[in-house]
């Protein structure tokens, strides 16, 4: 069996990262199955964080996701030696066993993980891959080197759990029934699921052990129980010989039997199809540099399956790993960069369609439910990203016969705007421009919030809604126009025309680019104007990304100069090598550094936090205002670097304020990856043009 690789410079990592703990911690992999299940991990292989484990499945479907295989450490036996290919931490400080120290190479085939460990002239490869479409993950181990032909085996213990992924335990929290065949061990769990573990090449010893006190530090500075346990069930044994791959199946409520070899095949060859219907959909990437290719790879790993009655085949986003689930505008921004780059019209058109399932007065969730639990509509503008979702994809695929099907839902949701939503969300009739907002309640994407604190309100006519706003009324004035005689353009025209005008009220006297909010609370007193740096006349005037909309948006309301003013004054004070600042350094609040516990990190969250988001809009609003394509491409090119720190092979989602701009958050960020690919693919395509 050869390994395969769809990139041609992998990310890759040496002694220099893999031999040093911190960096090797530092680095992670992300593995996920189509199914919102995943599996994770540190390239030292030790665990960091509570959701690292090698089979987190969603036993509750769609998003009721458990981790039921936590570890599985090798112990390679040489001459009857024993050398520990894996690390531990504990609660006491200790590394034991420090497995790390053998590491002498890891590196992503596509997006497999492939450690290389080696003992003086013995090399041993190990991979991870999960089989897509199926709770299931494969762990493999095969000898690379054996000059002298050493007895050689191997034994690793299977370390398993069977609870929420956001959730630590402790010891005798759960008491299945181990059950010992050969080559099998089955798990019965007392809720009836059952986990299966398969000894490709060898045998399974029974074992019921449990294993306290694992150190999680990740969890520990996000001010979180750091404290975890696992229970041993048992161990694989191989006679390690030739070099043929043995392993260990790990899957939940069915065997899977398609031999290791074929299994790996057939994932190789899936990301070979990834990267080949890409390529040929979209002609900029069959000269896209590497790390490009990778984000294709990476786009791939949110999308997952979300099956609704008349729609067996719906499919949504993931927005982060480990921790988020499908959010609705999350969805939305991420849509065109996750399928619409990558040739997959497909899966763009059943996102979309799943989501019209959800409208609900005019507006998209924010929150999508999990089973048995209903949708949360606190957004604004997931309904104005839902319709941008939808130029895209009638530009990029020219499906007049879905825009038909959907016209009358998107007509919905703009008569809802005018005649008032939930929240305070209505169109005020006197300029045209959108309201939004009441007490308690966060309705833009800058929406955290601790208990009864909602850090950043925006209660009033936020910029980037009504730049959103006007967007989607010239959406739908070009869809009324291309219905012919089934719409009527002219009422969007007008209401595009009323709130263009008024958008000037948005522009900043002293040159300093937009205002964030207009017409908002004037009160001082008012708790949901206390993080509002704003004059008497209710406008916020802080300096933040959300006015970069006004500009990189299909269509601006903006005139050419007031467009070159707003990205000279987010280049100024907001741009950074990884995305743009929630706010610019010096002004009330700003944070340059995000961390602590859930109040420290929530208040932080978007003041001064750098969102990698929004690097493409930057990106296509500089390149707007200056036709330099070459120059809004080079915005991206930090990204590439990235790809080789903290989630290998993914985007992070935020990273500090200040420099150096350390990731944090969630490792893998969909909109992240999303919108650094849309912007490539546009500004490529612009490149290409321009010669």
């Amino acid at each position: 069996m050869n390994a395969s690789n769809s990139i041609n410079h992998p990310i890759r990592c040496g002694r220099e990262i893999c031999g040093d703990l911190t960096q090797a911690e530092r680095r992670e992999w992300w593995l996920s199955n189509g199914l919102s299940g995943y599996a994770a991990g540190t390239i030292a292989e030790s665990l960091t964080r509570r959701y690292h484990g090698l089979l987190v499945a969603p036993l509750h479907p769609p998003l009721g996701r458990v981790l039921l295989l936590a570890k599985a450490d090798a112990t390679l036996t040489i001459d009857g030696r024993d050398w520990p290919l894996f690390t531990n931490r504990w609660a006491d400080g200790a590394i034991e066993p420090a497995g790390f120290t053998h590491l002498e190479s890891f590196h992503l085939d596509g997006r497999l993980p492939v450690w290389h460990y080696r003992i003086g002239d013995i090399v041993v490869e190990k991979r991870i891959w999960m089989e897509q479409g199926k709770n299931c993950t494969r762990i493999a181990w095969r000898c690379l080197s054996n000059p002298m032909h050493r007895s050689l085996s191997l034994r690793v213990a299977l370390l398993i759990n069977a609870r929420d992924h956001h959730a630590v335990s402790g010891a005798e929290h759960i008491h299945p029934v181990i059950e010992a065949d050969q080559s099998r061990l089955s798990i019965v769990y007392e809720d009836g699921n059952i986990l299966h573990l398969c000894a490709e090449g060898g045998e399974m010893i029974r074992d019921s052990v449990w294993i306290e006190h694992f150190d999680l530090p990740l969890e520990r500075q996000r001010g979180l129980e750091d404290r975890d346990a696992h229970l041993r069930a048992g161990y694989a044994l191989f006679e390690f010989n030739g070099k043929n791959y043995c392993g260990v199946t790990a899957s939940a409520n069915e065997r899977i039997e398609t031999p290791l070899a074929l299994s790996l095949q057939g994932m190789q060859a899936c990301e070979q199809a990834l990267i080949s219907r890409a390529e040929k959909y979209v002609p900029a990437l069959r000269d896209a540099p590497d790390w490009i290719r990778q984000l294709v790879l990476a786009a791939d790993s949110f999308l997952f399956a979300r099956p609704l009655p008349g729609v067996p085949d719906g499919q949504s986003v993931i927005a982060g790993y480990p921790w988020f689930g499908d959010w609705g505008r999350d969805t939305m921004i991420a849509l065109p960069g996750l399928t619409l780059a990558t040739g997959r019209y497909d899966s763009a058109r059943r996102i979309l369609q799943t989501f019209a399932r959800f409208v609900d007065h005019g507006m998209l969730p924010n929150l999508f439910p999990g089973a048995g639990e209903k949708p949360d509509y606190n957004t604004v503008d997931a309904a104005l990203w839902y319709i941008e979702a939808w130029r895209a994809y009638v530009d990029a695929s020219g499906d007049s016969d879905a825009l038909h099907d959907v016209f009358p839902v998107l007509e919905s949701m703009i008569a809802a705007h005018l005649k008032g939503m939930r929240y305070g969300i209505v169109v005020d009739a006197e300029d045209g421009l959108l309201r939004a907002g009441e007490p308690g309640v966060q309705l833009t994407w800058m929406d955290a919030k601790v208990g009864d604190w909602v850090v950043t309100p925006r209660i009033g006519k936020p910029v980037e809604i009504n730049a959103l706003w006007y967007n989607a009324l010239c959406i739908m004035a070009d869809f009324a126009t291309a219905m012919g005689g089934d719409a009527d353009a002219s009422p969007y025209q007008t209401l595009a025309s009323h709130a263009a005008s008024s958008f000037n009220k948005f522009i900043r006297s002293d040159g300093m680019g937009l205002l964030d909010v207009i017409d908002g609370p004037n009160d001082s007193n008012s708790s949901d104007s206390s993080d509002r740096s704003d004059g008497s006349d209710g406008s916020d005037d802080s300096i933040r990304p959300n006015q970069i909309l006004a500009v990189s948006l299909p269509h601006s309301p903006l005139d050419r100069e007031t467009q070159q003013h707003v990205v000279s004054i987010c280049g100024r004070e907001l741009l950074t090598s990884y995305g743009m600042r929630s706010l610019a350094p010096g002004q009330a609040g700003y944070q340059g550094h995000y961390g602590g516990g859930v109040l420290q990190r929530d208040g932080g969250y978007h003041q001064g936090t750098v969102w990698g988001w929004l690097s493409g809009h930057y990106a296509l609003a500089e390149y707007r205002v200056t036709g330099d394509a070459a120059l809004a491409l080079s915005r991206l090119e930090p990204m590439a670097d990235h790809l080789n720190d903290a989630a290998l092979g993914t985007i992070s989602e935020i990273f500090d304020g200040d420099p150096p701009h350390t990731p944090r958050g969630a490792p893998a960020q969909a909109w992240s990856v999303a919108c650094t690919l849309e912007a490539w693919w546009r500004l490529s395509k612009q490149a290409d043009k321009n010669g």
